[in-house]
């Protein structure tokens, strides 16, 4: 099961660089921005119920694709921009077994523990 799930997180990054492909951003600002949603970790400076939340928001796929789809449908390419970022970027955490987090710890993930997926 661990391998099919890989399998389809590689399938969602490499749909996330066809739609930046689809965009009219410089190639550069792809793998540039890659690692921006990490950002949200600040919110564990707070608390872990706080961190989670945050870091769930910028990590969350259905976020992601609101942001693609809010960015075309009110022409704001800078919003689709985020949502693809978001996209790809929550498929290549999960593809390195990095989960949506629960509230009582950073390493508690939807994927199980850190480092044992």
């Amino acid at each position: 099961m661990k391998t099919l799930i890989r399998i389809e997180e590689l399938g969602i990054f490499g749909l996330s660089i066809i739609l930046f492909a689809q965009t009219t951003f410089a190639w550069w600002w792809f793998p540039l921005l890659l690692l921006a949603p990490d950002i949200s970790m600040v919110g564990y400076l707070a608390n872990p119920r706080i961190g989670a939340a945050v870091y769930n928001l910028f990590h969350h796929k259905a976020v992601a694709v609101g942001c693609i789809i809010a960015g075309y449908l009110l022409s704001m390419p800078w919003a689709g921009l985020a949502g693809i970022i978001m996209l790809g970027h929550a498929a290549m955490d999960r593809l390195l077994g990095f989960g949506l987090k629960y509230p009582d710890s950073f390493h508690h993930t939807h994927l199980g523990q850190i480092g044992q997926y």
